[in-house]
Protein backbone atom coordinates (compact mmCIF):
# COMPACT_ATOMS: atom_id res chain seq x y z
CA UNK A 1 0.00 0.00 0.00
CA UNK A 2 2.87 2.18 0.46
CA UNK A 3 3.93 2.50 -2.78
CA UNK A 4 0.51 3.07 -3.90
CA UNK A 5 -0.24 6.02 -0.87
CA UNK A 6 3.41 7.68 -2.58
CA UNK A 7 2.35 7.02 -6.51
CA UNK A 8 2.92 10.66 -7.84
CA UNK A 9 0.09 9.83 -9.83
CA UNK A 10 -2.71 8.77 -6.74
CA UNK A 11 -5.54 10.70 -5.85
CA UNK A 12 -6.45 10.46 -2.18
CA UNK A 13 -10.60 10.28 -1.44
CA UNK A 14 -11.19 10.90 2.09
CA UNK A 15 -15.13 9.96 2.13
CA UNK A 16 -15.43 11.24 5.89
CA UNK A 17 -17.75 14.29 6.25
CA UNK A 18 -16.73 17.51 6.26
CA UNK A 19 -16.61 18.52 10.14
CA UNK A 20 -14.65 15.29 10.46
CA UNK A 21 -12.48 16.06 7.49
CA UNK A 22 -11.72 19.47 9.07
CA UNK A 23 -10.49 18.29 12.05
CA UNK A 24 -7.49 16.15 10.05
CA UNK A 25 -6.53 14.43 6.80
CA UNK A 26 -4.18 13.52 4.23
CA UNK A 27 -2.09 16.62 3.09
CA UNK A 28 -3.62 17.00 -0.14
CA UNK A 29 -6.58 14.61 -0.01
CA UNK A 30 -9.95 15.23 -1.43
CA UNK A 31 -12.83 15.69 1.06
CA UNK A 32 -15.63 13.87 -0.64
CA UNK A 33 -18.33 12.60 2.12
CA UNK A 34 -19.78 9.06 1.15
CA UNK A 35 -23.15 10.26 0.59
CA UNK A 36 -22.17 12.49 -2.20
CA UNK A 37 -20.20 9.74 -3.96
CA UNK A 38 -22.94 8.36 -6.41
CA UNK A 39 -23.53 12.14 -7.88
CA UNK A 40 -19.94 12.35 -8.54
CA UNK A 41 -19.34 9.43 -10.13
CA UNK A 42 -18.20 11.03 -13.54
CA UNK A 43 -16.15 13.17 -12.07
CA UNK A 44 -14.11 10.54 -9.79
CA UNK A 45 -13.73 8.59 -13.21
CA UNK A 46 -11.46 11.22 -14.16
CA UNK A 47 -9.32 11.40 -11.23
CA UNK A 48 -5.84 10.53 -11.70
CA UNK A 49 -5.17 6.73 -10.77
CA UNK A 50 -4.59 5.16 -8.38
CA UNK A 51 -7.05 6.20 -6.30
CA UNK A 52 -6.90 5.63 -2.38
CA UNK A 53 -10.04 5.84 -0.93
CA UNK A 54 -10.02 6.35 3.00
CA UNK A 55 -12.62 7.27 5.99
CA UNK A 56 -12.17 7.12 9.78
CA UNK A 57 -11.76 3.46 10.24
CA UNK A 58 -12.33 1.44 6.63
CA UNK A 59 -15.53 1.09 6.60
CA UNK A 60 -17.04 4.26 4.34
CA UNK A 61 -14.13 4.03 2.26
CA UNK A 62 -14.84 0.07 1.81
CA UNK A 63 -18.58 0.52 1.11
CA UNK A 64 -17.47 3.87 -1.48
CA UNK A 65 -14.93 1.64 -3.47
CA UNK A 66 -17.77 -1.00 -3.90
CA UNK A 67 -20.40 1.48 -5.08
CA UNK A 68 -17.61 2.83 -7.72
CA UNK A 69 -16.27 -0.52 -8.92
CA UNK A 70 -19.95 -1.64 -9.06
CA UNK A 71 -20.06 1.55 -11.34
CA UNK A 72 -17.31 0.08 -14.36
CA UNK A 73 -14.34 2.57 -12.05
CA UNK A 74 -11.14 0.20 -12.07
CA UNK A 75 -7.92 1.16 -9.67
CA UNK A 76 -9.36 1.80 -7.05
CA UNK A 77 -8.18 0.79 -2.98
CA UNK A 78 -9.55 0.99 0.26
CA UNK A 79 -6.30 2.77 2.12
CA UNK A 80 -8.63 2.08 5.74
CA UNK A 81 -8.39 5.12 8.13
CA UNK A 82 -7.05 8.39 6.78
CA UNK A 83 -4.45 8.55 10.17
CA UNK A 84 -2.94 5.58 8.80
CA UNK A 85 -2.76 6.27 5.12
CA UNK A 86 -1.04 9.82 6.99
CA UNK A 87 1.19 7.40 8.56
CA UNK A 88 2.47 5.73 5.12
CA UNK A 89 2.53 9.20 3.29
CA UNK A 90 6.36 10.35 2.31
Amino acid sequence: MNELINDPKATIIDVRSEGEFSTGHVAGSINMPLQTVPDRVEEINALSRPIILCCASGGRSGQAKMFLESHGIEGLYNGGGWADVQIHKI
